[in-house]
């Protein structure tokens, strides 16, 4: 069998891409206007609605609802969120706190609303592993362990290469983190599901609709505008495609395999019965899940950014980036070294200059966003999404301040990525000096690979 490479991604391998709904057919009003038709434009409207059935909620989106990374991600609905340590320093660490802890919670409450609304997407709360196998990325594993004991992260566990093993086999493991606040679920499944939720509590949908201009009060599109008091931008990766937006978040590629169904003799050499989702301590890491019909879907950078901030459209994935993901394959997990390779495809996420998710809305404008998450997003826009209600709410007089818009990502902003070729440059730059150092470093982090990260605006 021949490797599918792109049509989107491995999760609508199954069902086949969904019936588009009906675009926009000429000009509209509403309370609400979202744009982009992912987990974070899905989850705000969903909660508006939940919230205030009376507003008119409108959700436009340029392809089919989770075309984007919201279909094509590794399925990591975790704790983690872009920019804690920023945050920590710019607000205080009680404020970081806070965010952390909000997003602990925020495992637990998509998991409830997706429960609530009958969503069947193959969730299972294994919690989240994080392997380091070499003595450089166990100190840094050791370094992070007590960095998220110290955010409210309490509940992650230091374990042994002999926990780890306990757990699954990966040859060379010489320790781990394990924390009960992650789930592993199918990302298409969840944001179909989400998406048909938000429709049957009212929001309108319109599929097939680019925007065209975004402004205070109206949104354009080629098939009509949309006047609405409040405008929220929902678009992360491809935020590019906006006019006069792509230097505002770079869409990072990142790419993913998943192998046939494993047999059980092969499972019985890995393990992970816990089902965990899985990463590394690498700096070009990698994220990976074991999903329901016994595959390990396996994903990594690979070939990290196009010129000029281009999108690729169907996930069609290089095939030097597909070998790439074999040998980690192979490397990791021996017993499957040989399983035949399925799908390939790739996605985009968005990345702002310091590398910090954001939420926000300007009450003299009524224009909102949300996004940056940096590859955080399944879980993160869950709190964007809440959160961009609550200050939708307060702007159309129907709310008051709430602990979640006091969250310090709230009104965050950053500089604009550098204008090309000093963009690409310095992003494949960035990538090359983490790939050597991952291949090069052994008892201590590589000083290549911190100049990287202050470089990058990671550090």
């Amino acid at each position: 069998m021949t490797t599918v490479n792109g049509g989107i991604s491995f999760w609508y391998a199954a069902t086949g891409l969904p019936e588009r709904r009906p675009a926009l057919a000429g000009d509209i009003e509403a309370d609400v206007c979202v744009v982009g038709g992912g987990y974070t434009g899905l989850w705000t409207a969903y909660y508006l609605k939940q919230a205030a059935p009376e507003l008119e909620v409108v959700v436009l989106e340029s392809e089919f609802c989770g075309y984007g990374a919201s279909g094509r991600n590794g399925g990591w609905l975790y704790n983690g969120i872009a920019g804690r340590g920023r945050y920590a320093r710019l607000h205080g660490e009680d404020a970081a706190r806070r965010l952390q802890l909000a997003m602990n919670d925020t495992v637990s409450e998509a998991l409830r609303a997706a429960e609530a609304e009958g969503i069947d997407c193959d969730a299972h709360r294994g919690g989240v592993l994080e392997l380091a196998r070499t003595p450089a990325q166990l100190s840094r594993l050791k370094d992070r362990f007590a960095h998220e004991q110290a955010f409210g992260a309490d509940e992650v566990h230091l374990l042994s290469a002999e926990q780890a093993a306990e757990r699954l086999y990966v040859p060379g493991v010489l320790g781990a983190t394990w924390t009960p606040n992650g789930a592993r679920v199918h990302p298409a499944k969840l944001v179909v599901g989400l998406a048909a939720a938000a429709e049957r509590s009212g929001v309108r949908i319109h599929e097939s609709t680019p925007v065209t201009t975004i402004a205070p009060g109206r949104v354009g599109t080629a098939h009509g505008s949309v006047k609405a008091r409040a405008v929220l931008r929902c678009t992360e990766g491809f935020t590019a495609n906006l006019a006069g937006q792509k230097r505002s978040w770079l869409p990072m590629n990142s790419s993913m395999i998943a192998t046939e169904p494993l047999p059980a003799e092969v499972w019985d050499a890995i393990g992970w019965e816990g089902r965990e989702v899985l990463g590394d301590e690498a700096h070009a890491y990698m994220y990976a899940q074991r999903t329901a019909d016994d595959r390990i879907a396996l994903g990594g950078r690979g070939y990290p950014y196009r010129y000029g901030s281009r999108i690729d459209q169907d996930g069609a994935t290089p095939d030097g980036t597909v070998a790439q993901l074999r040998e980690i394959l192979r490397k990791m997990f021996p017993a499957a070294a040989d399983a035949r390779i399925d799908h390939a495809w790739s996605g985009v996420l968005g990345v702002p200059r310091d590398w910090c998710a954001a939420v926000d809305l300007d009450p003299a404008t009524g224009l909102g966003f949300a996004g940056g998450y940096v590859g955080s997003g399944v879980a993160t826009s869950n709190l964007a999404g809440r959160t961009l209600r609550d200050l939708t709410l307060r702007h159309l007089g129907k709310g008051e301040r709430t602990e979640l818009t006091e969250l310090p990502w709230v009104g965050h902003r950053v500089r604009r990525w550098e204008p090309e070729p000093l963009r690409w440059l310095g992003v494949h730059g960035l990538y090359a000096a983490y790939r050597h150092a991952d291949r090069h470093e052994h008892a201590a982090t590589s000083p290549l690979a911190g100049l990287a990260d202050r470089i990058s605006g990671r550090g």
